[in-house]
């Protein structure tokens, strides 16, 4: 049975900043939305948009065709889909699980694995962009899934993703694409934030050198709009230094296991855990600028 056309009743695991915002592209587009949350204001927030809220994920599951899994980690993944409750066995035969969590690539898999048996689709959807990209649809999606699979959750993922990135059938795949995207994005935010530490060293005013280098061949998307929030001390999290540390770090292992290490990925990796065992965990990665600057 192919789940194309009118919109059709969808769950959402953890409604943080990006599955917040997710469900908000979700109800905008006129999709019956179900939402869960350990913190249940966060669920709150999007009933006066049209959301559902539950206590858990079973009931939240229980009228939906497809579950969104946004938490945090692998071990809340599983939690979710094989703890207290069982989701995996709740859900009828032929729901569709999304992961949309940054997790690693084997983790992906045993889980795809486990789901199989018990007819429940997996889809392997890490995304990026934000929670505002979440929110107008227009985040990227990594999508690794069976073709069959894909055909049956195209006009979700598209709803959800107008940069949908379809990257395999091998679930795991999607989970690689990530950690490969996370480990450039740490390495050009720890670049911007050395050269401005640097330029601050030299006597340069942070803002005309952050307009030269944005406009020059020093140039990257995300060194430019961390530190330009940076340079003016707005450290409140978008995305949690915490998050690119275990980002950096999955990638680094991911590499290691597939015999490859490169010259600046445990550079990277080192400096994210260095930045947030100084006490920067909970601030936005950004504040990488902050911890360079008090470094002698």
């Amino acid at each position: 049975m192919s789940d194309t056309g009118a919109p059709y009743p969808v769950a959402i695991v953890g409604v943080g900043n990006m599955g917040a915002g997710m469900a908000r592209r979700l109800l905008s587009q006129g999709w019956p939305v179900h939402v869960t949350d350990l913190v249940v204001e966060k669920c709150n927030a999007l009933t006066p948009a049209g959301a559902v809220a539950h206590p858990t994920a079973a009931a939240a599951t229980a009228q939906a065709r497809a579950t969104i899994v946004c938490v945090v980690d692998a071990a809340q993944t599983r939690d979710v889909l094989f703890g207290a409750g069982a989701l995996a066995a709740t859900v009828p035969l032929g729901h569709t699980v999304l992961l949309c969590p940054t997790i690693a690539p084997q983790d992906v898999e045993e889980i795809a694995a486990r789901l199989h048996p018990q007819g429940v689709f997996c889809i392997d959807a890490p995304m990026s962009g934000g929670p505002a990209r979440a929110a107008d649809g227009s985040m990227s999606l990594m999508v690794a899934c069976a073709d069959a699979v894909f055909a049956r959750q195209e006009t979700l993922l598209r709803t959800l993703s107008s940069r949908l990135f379809r990257i395999s059938e091998r679930p795991g795949d999607g989970a690689r694409t990530k950690l490969v995207n996370n480990l450039a994005a740490g390495i050009n935010l720890v670049g911007a934030a050395e050269v401005l530490a640097l330029a601050r060293h030299l006597g340069l005013d942070l803002h005309r050198t952050l307009d030269v280098i944005g406009a020059s061949s020093g140039q990257s998307w995300i060194g430019t709009e961390r530190m330009r929030r940076a340079i003016d001390g707005d450290t409140a999290p978008r995305a949690h230094m915490a998050l690119l540390a275990k980002d950096t770090r999955m990638a680094v292992q991911a590499g290691a296991q597939a015999g490859f290490t490169g010259p600046l990925g445990a550079a990277t990796r080192d400096a994210f855990a260095a930045a947030c065992a100084g006490g920067l965990a909970d601030l936005d990665d950004g504040a990488l600028l902050q911890w360079l600057l008090q470094q002698r």
